[in-house]
Order: C-alpha cells, then structure tokens, then sequence
C-alpha cells in the first residue's frame, strides 16, 4: 500500500508570462508504479482555519496557481497539500503531505524595533516575497513604497513631533533573481528623535503603501505596519539664571559676572550651540551682570 511517500512539498514564486504564480514542487518516488497526484492549494483565511482555492489533478511533479488578486491576494500565506495515487487503484491513496505556508507580499525585517533616544540608526530591510511584473512598455519592473509614521500613544497628539525618523520617505523595489524567499529588496535606516523630553516609552509604527501601481494585485495591497518602541532617555540639563549662576551638564556651580556674549553650551558631535548675553544690571555700588539674551542653533 502507498503510505508516505516523503514527497516533501515546497511552494516557491514564479512570474510565468509576466504574471506572478506560485510553484508547488514534490519529490516524485522512486516507485515502479505509475502514479498521479492531487495538489489542494489553500489559503489561511483567519488564523487557525484555511479555505481551499484549487485543487489539481496531475502526472507532472509540480502544480501552479496564479496570484490573480481575487480569490489569492497579496498578505495571504498560502499552503499545497500532495496526495499521490496510483492510476489502475486510485482508492489506494498516500498520506497527505502539506507544504510550509508561504507568505506573499511585503515583509519587513526585523518585523518590530526596539530602540532608544541615543541617536544611534537601526536598518530596517523591506522585501517582497514575490516577483514584480512589469506591467506595460513604459514601466520599469520596480515597486515604490511610500513610507510615513505614526504615533501610537494615548497622548500623541499632546506629545508633539514623531518619536521617529526615517531615512527615506520613499524607497523602491527593483525587480531581482528570487532567493532566499526575497525577491526584490531595499534598506533604510530608522532613528530615535531625541525630544529633551521626559514623555516616557512610547510606541510608533512604520507604515508602507505601494504608489502608481495600476494592476490589481497591487493597488489593492497595504503591507503589514511595522511597531516601533522608543525607549526614553534621561537628558541632561544646563542653566544660567538670575546675576548669572551656572549650573553645567554634571552638576558644577559658578558664577560669571562679567558684560557681553559668551557661549554657554556646544555639542562636539553635531552643529548644536548656546549663546547668552549678559548686561549691566547693576548700581553704581556694585557691578552685576543679568542675562537678557539667548541664541540657540
């Protein structure tokens, strides 16, 4: 009897006739029997539960099932189950072999970050699992994503700009040879606004929208949002108040009674200064100096 034939079913992209299938492939047994199979391709429509799309009778060793944008849709992770039968008993079936889901569409690696306040530029890699068809003559065989972000905090409107900045409002995915489940690929980098503020850890998302796509299986596509944690950092703080008493970044106390403009604070790693002015404020008894003037780049 035919049981498992270890036919080890494996889904892979493919553009055939400038459309995007998906190629399910088994290994075909060495038995002397003359065998067929039934490929049931499918689709996870919620999680947990799948619902069939098409089911195939066939002698080759690989099915084909086209992403037509209706009934297979960009965002859908897509299944192949291979029974193999004989001709002369078909009731002698093997046991059903399922291959791994395959996701089609966007993806972002990594598919989440976790950054701090420090400045530092985290890479973010955005890959399309399937080929990019090139649609007419004019058309380069590319997709464009328009990128933006979005605060996801209870207080976001209060909190003022993004906690986050990218690289590239927009980034384009140039048609490539399909490998390692990456089909065409662009990176950017994502970074952590440092605000001076005490606004605690806060959550953004990176959103991803195909523009000037006219065939369907794009234009009705929005990838998956990518979720940001920005951890706060504690910032530091410099004073000069009153006859001016300075207080620096570490705690160190003093005084500068003197007249005119002097600069206060400058950053070694990036074009950020302060000036103050300072002006007689004194009698003629005793000469102080008060602050009337600050210039900050």
């Amino acid at each position: 009897k035919l049981t498992s034939l270890a036919l080890q079913p494996v889904i892979t992209p493919e553009l055939v006739q400038g459309r995007v299938h998906l190629k399910c492939t088994y290994s075909r047994p060495s038995s002397e029997l003359p065998l067929q199979y039934v490929v049931v391709w499918s689709r996870l429509s919620t999680p947990g539960k799948k619902e069939q799309i098409q089911r195939d009778t066939t002698l080759q060793s690989f099915s084909y099932v086209e992403m037509n944008g209706v009934n297979l849709k960009l965002g859908d992770t897509v299944f192949c189950t291979v029974t193999a039968f004989t001709r002369d008993t078909p009731e002698q079936q093997s046991l059903p072999e399922e291959s791994k889901g395959f996701y089609a569409g966007i993806k972002f690696l990594p598919e989440s970050l976790q950054i701090a306040e420090d400045g530092k530029e985290h890479v973010l890699t955005v890959l399309s699992t399937v080929p990019i068809a090139c649609p007419g003559h004019d058309d380069s065989c590319k997709i464009t994503l328009q990128l933006s972000t979005e605060d996801l905090g209870k207080n976001s409107q209060l909190l003022g700009p993004p906690d986050i900045a990218l690289s590239a409002c927009q980034v384009d995915l140039l048609r490539a040879p399909c490998s390692e489940s990456s089909c065409a690929a662009a990176a950017l980098t994502v970074t952590a606004v440092t605000d001076f503020a005490q606004d605690g850890n806060r959550i953004s998302r990176i959103r991803a929208e195909p523009v000037g796509r006219r065939d369907l299986l794009w234009r009705a596509y929005t990838p998956k949002d990518v979720k940001v944690t920005v951890r706060d950092l504690p910032t530091g703080n410099c004073y000069s108040f009153t006859d001016p008493h300075i207080i620096t970044f570490d705690g160190w106390r003093y005084d500068n009674y003197k007249i005119g403009t002097f600069l206060l604070c400058r950053s070694m790693s990036r074009a950020f200064e302060v000036h103050v002015r300072q002006w007689d404020c004194g009698s003629h008894r005793s000469a102080t100096a008060c602050n009337c003037g600050v210039a900050a780049r």
